[in-house]
């Protein structure tokens, strides 16, 4: 799921340049525990399914909620779908998906520890880290 931050609901618009947006139910955290945070810088072109090969349905199985800061990607969930976040989107991403970098990117995500970070790991390991 992603959302333009120009598409997020207005819930408090205090004064001029003073304006908070929520978007209610954007993913669920219940019983995830820690959550850790992550910023990530991809070059154009960075395809990270060839590196999930070999994780369950060859896919990212951690839920991540955040910003993608600039650039455009591709994500490409278990199903077969894909969405196109851009710059400036809140993002969420269920377990079951991979990205691709269509230009260069960088995001902020927040992701439970306990299920990113094996797959941090065998990224890692992929690459013969």
């Amino acid at each position: 799921m992603r959302i333009a931050k120009e598409d997020i609901p207005v819930k408090v618009n205090a004064a001029p340049g003073a304006v908070a947006r929520q978007q209610e139910d954007f993913g669920d955290a219940t019983g995830y525990g820690p959550i850790a945070a992550e910023h990530y810088r991809l070059a154009a072109g960075t395809d990270l399914s060839p590196l999930l090969q070999g994780l369950e349905d060859n896919l990212c199985q951690a839920p991540h909620w955040g910003y993608l800061v600039e650039g455009e990607l591709t994500v490409t969930f278990k199903d077969g779908t894909e969405e196109k976040p851009r710059s400036g989107d809140l993002l969420y991403w269920p377990p079951g998906h991979t990205v691709r970098a269509e230009k260069d990117s960088e995001m902020v995500l927040f992701s439970p520890q306990h299920e990113h970070t094996p797959v941090m790991d065998h990224l890692n390991k992929m690459l013969g880290g």
